[in-house]
């Protein structure tokens, strides 16, 4: 593997998992284009800043499930396989990113 190509990881999800979190994005972007439309509109400050807010929330309840899944399948298994450390270095660099937001 050459220096500048990425190792790309991959999660198996079955089909309703993925297509729950799949409609939960859809909603979320249809949120943001009505944020987009409110601010064409010149709809009151605190109108929109609510509507921001609850984007938030949503993309925060999409992370966290998708930690939750993370920590739950995908760690457990690479310590399983003798590769926890690496796992749960991974893991506490997505909780600082997290931290940071």
């Amino acid at each position: 593997m050459e220096a500048h190509e990425e190792v790309v990881k991959a999660t198996h999800r079955d089909d309703i998992e993925k297509e729950q979190l799949i409609n939960r994005l859809k909603r979320i972007e249809g949120q943001v284009r009505g944020i987009q439309n409110m601010i064409e509109d010149d709809r009151y400050c605190i109108d929109v800043l609510t509507q921001i807010s609850a984007v938030n929330a949503a993309l925060k309840k999409v992370s966290l499930h998708m930690l939750e899944r993370h920590t739950s399948h995908c760690v457990t298994d690479a310590i399983q396989n003798g590769e926890g450390q690496e796992a749960i270095k991974e893991l506490m660099q997505v909780f600082e990113r997290f931290a940071k937001a």
